[in-house]
């Protein structure tokens, strides 16, 4: 499954509200916050498979109605808001489809054996010498 080369930006809807934080009178009077939402079930460049993955991967950031929502407050414009806002759910939709390595298990070496029981013997050794001095 990969994404590259698919264009979604026909498939966004962006809100934007009043922002708080850093700005000073500029806070008040701009409507900086951005709100990107993507639909994953309705989207026409997904597929099913696809679908799947983000809703497993993303559940946290989905609605129940199946939206991706990514707010972005970052910036002091709105435009860079914007921008930030893509580039996170561009990233985000890649890190859904990397596909993790699965772990070889690998046994002890000889050597590593020999010294966790040189070491439990000394420790034996320790506790045994404790006995007498009551």
């Amino acid at each position: 499954m990969n994404i590259k080369g698919i264009i979604f930006d026909s498939e966004f809807s962006f809100k934007t509200s009043r922002s708080g934080g850093a700005g000073g009178q500029n806070v008040n009077k701009v409507s900086s916050k951005v709100e990107l939402d993507f639909d994953v079930l309705h989207s026409d460049l997904l597929s099913v498979d696809q679908k799947i993955a983000i809703l497993k991967k993303l559940d946290n950031r989905i609605t129940k109605e199946g939206v991706l929502q990514i707010i972005v407050q970052e910036d002091r414009s709105q435009s860079g808001n914007k921008e930030i806002a893509i580039s996170k759910f561009y990233e985000l939709l890649n890190n859904c489809f990397i596909v993790q390595k699965k772990r070889k298990p690998t046994k002890p070496s000889k050597g590593s054996k020999e010294r966790r029981l040189q070491s439990k013997k000394i420790h034996s050794e320790i506790k045994k010498s404790r006995k007498g001095d009551y």
